[in-house]
């Protein structure tokens, strides 16, 4: 009998069928690798948020197109691995990293759970510019410690553990980065997040606020944990939160993450 061969991702090759979950970045085409975007153009369909598809909408009209609003993640996904089951080449676009809150977890999820499937599809998931990454480069350096990453967003994770994840990293003394701060719907998490660190952090400590990070209305502000809340009514969504630690300080514009070097 023939060995089996299996992709790096775990998958039998053997299959007709391909998905490509692909990180497109912050979203301007100029920050999509090449890798990202030879997936994008070799696909025969593309799968993904509209909002997100509409970015990188250049380069991928005329393909077989199956987008969806928020909150359909699971039906695009389910949607993306029956196409590759019918051998076509899929391409499931996340913003950001595919692999940050984005679309290569459930791909991955729902593929093995099919037993039918088998294995049969070839995966992969495919890197881009994650938006806290995006975000810092605009702000300065303020990763250049460890830092955690938090998404306020409690529907798919109940608020207790949220808040027990804030604490912990305030605790600890990480930079704080805070993904979906506020949506319509969801206007207190923040100012509960804010005060749980707020425990642990002086009132003089940096805060960066992005909004559209490297897209169309850039909007990026520096100002201090005990100050940021003036700025809650235009922080959606679309905004990453950057908190300092305890050493973040703030110089010529930049916010400033020490790592530890001696400067002289």
């Amino acid at each position: 009998m023939a060995e089996e061969k299996k992709d790096r991702t775990g998958n039998c090759s053997g299959g007709k069928g391909s998905v490509s979950v692909v990180g497109i970045g912050p979203g301007g085409l100029e920050h999509l690798t090449d890798r990202a975007k030879a997936a994008l153009t070799g696909a025969d369909c593309i799968v993904g948020y509209t909002r997100y598809v509409d970015l990188i909408k250049p380069i991928v009209e005329g393909k077989e197109l199956f987008s969806t609003g928020m909150t359909h993640e699971v039906q695009r996904c389910g949607a993306a691995i029956e196409f590759a089951r019918l051998g076509k080449k899929v391409a499931v676009v996340s913003s950001g990293d595919s692999g940050i809150y984005g679309m290569a977890g459930l791909i991955l999820q729902l593929a093995y759970a099919d037993k039918e499937l088998n294995g049969g599809i070839h995966i992969e998931v495919i890197p881009g510019i994650p938006a806290f990454v995006s975000a810092a480069s605009i702000l300065g350096a303020p990763l250049m410690h460890d830092f955690a990453s938090i998404s306020l967003s409690d529907l798919l994770t109940d608020w207790e553990k949220i808040e027990e994840r804030v604490e912990a990293a305030a605790k600890a003394d990480f930079v704080t980065i805070l993904y979906n701060p506020k949506s319509t719907k969801r206007i207190e998490g923040l100012t509960k997040a804010i005060g749980i660190i707020s425990r642990y952090r002086e009132n003089t400590t940096p805060v960066g606020l992005v909004r559209n990070a490297s897209r169309q209305g850039e909007e990026a502000i520096i100002t201090t944990l005990g100050e940021v809340e003036k700025y809650f009514d235009n922080v959606d969504m679309l905004t990453i939160l950057i908190i300092g630690n305890s050493a973040t300080f703030t110089d010529c514009g930049h916010m400033i993450t020490p790592r530890g070097y001696k400067v002289v």
